[in-house]
């Protein structure tokens, strides 16, 4: 549930957007590309979430058909343009992205009455993003979401920090707080921690994540460390810590989307804590050697040869 968009990545390495001649548009938005990732791994996945009335909305909504993801429940919104975002690559780990979500993105434009809590309940997996509580009505239909999924197994909250979004930390993190009461799984990176909790130091975000959903439910903390890895802890004890795969990046944003697919998949698989990790990791280090983000997600015998061979770098899917 959550953000869409159009992805536009430039066919130059290392040079600034004043400076690209030709761009490639791919699917864009994390919650769409983590149902992408999903898919891909062959689970069955639909995406709640909104595009202008315009061609870009149409392209998306084909797109995620083509990838097979179900998408009956993103709908148009006439007043505001498809959101477009661009980014520049310099590799290996500098993408900024510039946003264009203006007057207002129409994925900001999920209102609650508009939600099939039905079918969120009886979903396997719900997947939701910190971006979809920056502005309402997406905040309040985020958070009613989560509430309808009380006793869900596993109920996902990617926190999803992005700065641009806010008008500080501060003001988000009342909404994180009252999120996690509600999720089984909290997902974030160092920077992602810090906003919800306040805590930098990975072992120390795990534990308040943990600390914030104890009296709800909330299972498992899983914190992305970029280069030195991914960790995890589960309010029951058990804890894996792996190291990244290596890879000749090509473009990092779709790595923690790719990462995200897997997860869910070991999840609902029933797999170890280290191994979910370690098939999460290689899919993301797969993705961040590709240019494109949605069309990169790996299929599962990718994620088999990259963890044979040790290396996310591989040819591209078909």
């Amino acid at each position: 549930m959550g953000r869409l968009g159009v992805d536009l990545y430039p066919l130059q390495t290392g040079v600034g957007l004043d400076r690209v001649d030709t761009f490639a548009k791919f699917l864009g938005g994390s919650p769409a590309n983590v149902a992408v990732a999903a898919a891909r791994l062959g689970l069955r996945t639909a995406l709640v979430s909104r595009t202008g009335a315009d061609p870009f909305g149409t392209y998306l909504r084909r797109e995620l058909k083509d990838f097979g993801v179900d998408d009956r429940w993103v709908t148009e919104v006439d007043a505001y343009p498809t959101p477009v975002t661009f980014c520049a690559l310099f590799p290996p780990d500098d993408f900024p992205l510039t946003f264009y979500r203006r007057p207002k993105a129409p994925d900001l434009e999920i209102h609650p009455h508009e939600l099939d809590l039905g079918a969120i309940r009886a979903a396997r997996v719900l997947w939701a993003t910190g971006t979809g509580l920056c502005a309402e009505p997406s905040r309040t239909a985020t958070l009613q979401a989560l509430r309808a999924r009380s006793g869900r197994e596993v109920t996902v909250l990617d926190l999803d920090w992005r700065p641009m979004f806010w008008t500080d930390p501060a003001a988000a993190r009342p909404y994180y707080a009252e999120a996690l009461r509600h999720a089984t799984v909290v997902v974030g990176n160092t920077d992602e921690c810090e906003v919800a909790t306040g805590e930098r130091e990975p072992y120390a975000a795990a534990r308040a994540l943990l600390a914030a959903g104890a009296d709800t439910g909330l299972r498992l903390a899983v914190v992305k460390r970029g280069p030195e890895g991914v960790l995890a802890l589960a309010a029951a004890g058990a804890s894996a810590e792996v190291p990244p795969l290596p890879v000749e990046v090509v473009n990092g944003l779709g790595a923690g989307d790719a990462f995200g697919g897997a997860l869910v998949h070991g999840l609902l698989a029933g797999r170890d804590l280290d191994t979910v990790l370690r098939h999460a990791n290689a899919a993301g280090a797969i993705v961040a050697g590709r240019l494109p983000c949605s069309s990169a997600m790996p299929y599962a015998a990718e994620i088999a040869e990259a963890l044979a061979t040790g290396s996310g770098t591989l040819a591209e899917n078909g």
